[in-house]
C-alpha cells in the first residue's frame, strides 16, 4: 500500500525518536487493519492482543479506530460509509483526501489475510515506543544532578514504567473514557450476582463480613487495626487463605471467572515458618501451640501431612524480609503481579514499614508516605491492599474498649487514604484479665458471688468477636460478629442463632 505510506508521515511524532532515527512504527499495518476491520467487523472479535486506539501511532489512525470501537459498542455495522459523519470536520483525514480515504482503506482487502498478525505487529510496535520514552526519561533522570540524586528512587521509577509496559499498559496514565468506566462496573457488578449477591470483589471467605462490605475491591486500601492480642493477624491470615484457597479450588473445577486470588503476605513481624504454622494449624484443627511443642499424636501428625498436601499449591506467597521500605514492598509487589498475577496484599503490619528516608525527623510525615504509598500501590496494580495497624494506648484508658478512627496511630493520614477501616475486638480477652480471685472452700459468699459473676459473664462472651468496619466509601459502617478458636487463631462465621447478625 505504497500510496497510503507517502500520505501519513506524522511530522509530529518525529521530535519524540533519539537524533537521527524514527520511533518504531508499521503505517501500512495500522491502515491494512483498519482497513480489514471495516470490511469485516467481526475481525475484533478474533484478537488475541488487547488492542487499543492509543497503540495506534497515526493520530488519525487511532481516532478512526476508537470511533470504530464506539460503534460497535451500539451494535452498529461499522463501514466507511457509517463512519463517513464522524470524519467530514477532520482536518487530518481532509489532508488525505476527505471521506475517501476511508474507503480507500478497504480497496484490496489484503488485511483480511492475516488481522491477528497485523494487530499484534501494531501491539509489539507501540510497546517499543514505550519502551524508548521509559529508556529515554531514565536516561534523562539518571544525567540531571541539578537536584538531589536518589538512585534508588530513580531504580524504583524505572522499574514502575518498565512494569506498566510489560502489562502492556501502553496508555495507562491517560484519561479513561466513561465507557471503559461503565463496563468496568457491570462487569463487577455481574460478578456480585453471579456470586450470589454478595460478593463484587475478592472473597474475605467469611460470608458475614462479604455481605457487610461485598468483599474486597480492586484499587481500595483496608486498614484492619486493633490492640495486641485482638487476632488482627490471625484475621489476615484467615482472609488470605480464604481467597487464595477459593482461588485454587475454582480452577480446580474449571471456573475462570473466580472471587479468589492470588495473595502476596508481607510479613515484617513473623517468619514464614510461623506464618505457615498458623495455617497448618488452622485447617489440620490442631493447636499452634502444640506443633511448635511437637505435642501432637500420630492422627495428628498424619491429619497435618495431609493438610500440607492441600496446602502445597496453595497461590499464596510470604515475604517475610524485615524492615522493608515502601519503595522496595512497591518493587516486591509489581515482580509478584508479573510473575504470579497476585490479586490481594498483605502488609502486616504497617508501622514496621519504613519511609524513603527523606521524613525521618517527622514519624507523622514517615506514615502518612507510607499510607499513601499503599492506597498508590492499590490502584496501580488494580488490586486490593490490606494493611495491618496499631492502635494507641488511649483504647485502654476507656471503659468501652471498642475501637475508634481517632485511636489509629497517626491516624490523620491513615484515615484519610484508606478506603475501609476495619477493627478487631474481643471483649472475651479483657473479660479474662478482669478475673477476680479465684475462691477457696473457706473464702466469704460475696468472694463465690463476684466469681461466678466473672464466669457467666466469661461464659457469654468466650470465643465472641467484632469486625468493626468503622470506615466504607462503598457503604454503611456499623459490625459483624463472628466466632474465634484461640487455639488454632481460625475466625469463621457465627452459627445461626449465635447473634450473627450485623447491627450498626
Amino acid at each position: 500500500m505504497p500510496e497510503q505510506a507517502t500520505l501519513l508521515r506524522p511530522e509530529s511524532r518525529a521530535a519524540e525518536a533519539p537524533a537521527g532515527r524514527s520511533l518504531p512504527a508499521n503505517l501500512e499495518a495500522e491502515a491494512a487493519f483498519i482497513g480489514a476491520v471495516l470490511i469485516d467487523n467481526r475481525v475484533l472479535e478474533e484478537l488475541v492482543v488487547p488492542l487499543r486506539p492509543e497503540h495506534f501511532f497515526e493520530p488519525l489512525h487511532s481516532r478512526i479506530y476508537e470511533r470504530i470501537l464506539v460503534l460497535l459498542d451500539k451494535q452498529m455495522v461499522v463501514t466507511p460509509v457509517t463512519l463517513k459523519p464522524y470524519f467530514e470536520a477532520d482536518e487530518a483525514l481532509k489532508e488525505m483526501g476527505g471521506t475517501a480515504y476511508l474507503a480507500r482503506l478497504t480497496a484490496d482487502g489484503q488485511g483480511l489475510l492475516a488481522p491477528r498478525e497485523l494487530a499484534q505487529q501494531i501491539y509489539d510496535l507501540a510497546l517499543l515506543r514505550e519502551l524508548v520514552s521509559v529508556g529515554r526519561e531514565l536516561v534523562e533522570g539518571a544525567l540531571d544532578t541539578s537536584e538531589e540524586v536518589e538512585p534508588m528512587r530513580q531504580i524504583e521509577l524505572a522499574e514502575a514504567a518498565l512494569f506498566r509496559v510489560a502489562e502492556g499498559a501502553t496508555g495507562s496514565s491517560e484519561a479513561e473514557s466513561f465507557r471503559g468506566a461503565t463496563s468496568k462496573a457491570l462487569e463487577m457488578i455481574e460478578t456480585a450476582i453471579n456470586s450470589g449477591g454478595h460478593v463484587s470483589g475478592k472473597t474475605t471467605g467469611l460470608t458475614s463480613v462479604n455481605e457487610k462490605v461485598g468483599g474486597l475491591h480492586n484499587s481500595d486500601l483496608i486498614i484492619l487495626a486493633g490492640r495486641p492480642g485482638m487476632g488482627k493477624t490471625s484475621l489476615a491470615t484467615n482472609i488470605a487463605f480464604n481467597c487464595a484457597d477459593r482461588l485454587l479450588r475454582d480452577r480446580q473445577d474449571g471456573i475462570e471467572k473466580s472471587i479468589g486470588a492470588g495473595v502476596a503476605f508481607f510479613s515484617l513481624e513473623m517468619s514464614a515458618d510461623q506464618l505457615a504454622t498458623r495455617i497448618l494449624a488452622e485447617q489440620a484443627g490442631i493447636s499452634s501451640e502444640a506443633l511448635r511443642m511437637g505435642k501432637i499424636s500420630r492422627e495428628d501428625f498424619q491429619q497435618l501431612s495431609f493438610a500440607s498436601q492441600r496446602l502445597a499449591e496453595l497461590p499464596l506467597f510470604i515475604d517475610d524480609t524485615p524492615a522493608l521500605t515502601i519503595g522496595a514492598l512497591r518493587t516486591r509487589a509489581r515482580r509478584l503481579k508479573r510473575r504470579n498475577d497476585i490479586g490481594l496484599i498483605v502488609v502486616d503490619y504497617l508501622q514496621l514499614l519504613q519511609g524513603s528516608g527523606r521524613a525521618q525527623d517527622n514519624r507523622v510525615n514517615e506514615i502518612s508516605e507510607i499510607s499513601r504509598g499503599l492506597k498508590t500501590l492499590a490502584k496501580e496494580l488494580e488490586l486490593p491492599v490490606i494493611a495491618l495497624s496499631q492502635l494507641s494506648r488511649a483504647v485502654e484508658q476507656r471503659e468501652d474498649k471498642r475501637p475508634m478512627l481517632s485511636d489509629l496511630r497517626e491516624s490523620g493520614s491513615i484515615e484519610q487514604d484508606a478506603d475501609m477501616v476495619w477493627f478487631v475486638f474481643r471483649e472475651d480477652y479483657y473479660v479474662a484479665s478482669r478475673e477476680p480471685k479465684r475462691p477457696v472452700e473457706n473464702d466469704d459468699m460475696k468472694t463465690h458471688e463476684q466469681h461466678a459473676a466473672w464466669a457467666a459473664e466469661m461464659e457469654r462472651v468466650y470465643g465472641l468477636a467484632e469486625l468493626i468496619v468503622a470506615k466504607q466509601r462503598h457503604g454503611a459502617t456499623g459490625k459483624v460478629r463472628l466466632r474465634f478458636e484461640p487455639k488454632i487463631t481460625k475466625f469463621s462465621d457465627l452459627a445461626d442463632g449465635d447473634y450473627a447478625d450485623d447491627y450498626d
